[in-house]
């Protein structure tokens, strides 16, 4: 495994489209539930141990090789919101197009003939990984991170929240994703013997209706 190349994969400038997303924030932020750090905190804990561990184990188990025709289902049966349906796909379809730049792989190729719309950005978050020359761990730790560090850059913008203040809970939540992509790994390579269903499908109910409610405002500042 090459540390320069998982940084560069989990850079928040690789050019894979999440700066445009919140991860929830934007509308937890107009709901009253983030008002500074603290609040902050809490949801991206929730959002880790929720989606952040979904994304983390569909993320591994794609690293490891598996049919991402099957993962991308299970992906859609872990997605309730088909906001968050939506916003995952076009995620992933730029970043099968980053990673195809920066990473050409045979794998990538047919992911995009098999996926014109897009597969989730999990999935192909795990593909990418493996076309990188990354391993199972590495991309459950990209996914696991962006839970976190997403909404945490969000909030900067939404709030004016000091930029010390958010990169701390990044940093207090570091325990937590190590935890977190433990799991995920476990859950990755179970699925060769159990099938997809091994994997986590931990669910956050209120980050489903928020995604619903935010799609439909008309002026926003993230996609999601």
């Amino acid at each position: 495994m090459s540390r320069g190349t998982l940084l560069v994969l989990a850079d928040g400038r690789f050019p894979a489209g999440g700066h445009a997303h919140s991860g929830g924030a934007e509308a937890a932020v107009r709901a009253g539930r983030v008002t500074g750090a603290a609040g902050l905190e809490e949801f991206c804990r929730g959002r880790l141990h929720t989606s952040g561990l979904v994304a983390a184990g569909l993320a591994a188990v794609a690293a490891l090789g598996a049919d991402p025709v099957a993962l991308d289902a299970a992906a859609d049966a872990r997605t309730p919101s088909p906001a968050l349906r939506l916003a995952g796909r076009r995620l992933g379809r730029q970043l099968v197009r980053a990673g195809r730049a920066v990473w050409p792989s045979g794998e990538l190729d047919a992911l995009t003939r098999e996926f014109p719309k897009g597969a989730h950005q999990p999935v192909v978050l795990g593909v990418v990984a493996r076309a990188a020359g990354l391993g199972a761990a590495d991309a459950a730790y990209c996914a696991a991170y962006e839970s976190v560090s997403g909404p945490a850059s969000a909030v900067v913008r939404l709030l004016g929240l000091d930029p010390f203040d958010a990169v701390g809970v990044s940093a207090r939540l570091a325990p937590e994703v190590d935890g977190v992509v433990e799991r995920a790994v476990v859950a990755a390579r179970g699925v060769a013997a159990e099938g997809v269903d091994v994997l986590p499908a931990a669910s956050a109910p209120l980050l489903e209706v928020f995604a619903e409610g935010h799609a439909g405002w008309g002026v926003r500042l993230f996609a999601t």
